[in-house]
């Protein structure tokens, strides 16, 4: 069984910082891709990072240049160090591992607002 847990979300103004973490326990081997999504209220989920094994890593247009994904692939872990966030960033964030084998997992998500 594979447990994912984010944490680091909250609440914070306009132009302000948070690091999300994910970390993956349990029976998972051979993690290719880390990734971390959002879901804003009354729309779908969407990408946001993605980091592939081998060292490349693909971000929504709407982020580029404000996040930063990094993993540590010994550790399963995975983060996202979100810079000048915007209102349109509130969202429930979810971290997400796919395998080898073409297994998926999901995390239970953690709420980020942005808001003065």
């Amino acid at each position: 069984q594979v447990q994912m847990v984010e944490s680091g979300g909250g609440l914070v103004q306009p132009g302000g910082s948070l690091n999300l973490s994910c970390v993956a326990s349990g029976n998972i081997f051979r993690v290719n891709t880390m990734g971390w999504y959002r879901r804003a209220p009354g729309k779908q989920r969407d990408v946001v990072a993605i980091s592939i094994s081998g060292g490349s890593t693909n971000y929504a247009d709407s982020v580029k240049g404000r996040f930063t994904i990094s993993r540590d692939s010994a550790k399963n872990t995975v983060s996202l160090q979100m810079n000048s966030l915007k209102p349109e960033d509130t969202a429930v964030y979810y971290c997400s591992f796919s395998d080898y084998y073409g297994r998926i997992y999901w995390g239970r998500g953690t709420q980020v607002t942005v808001s003065s």
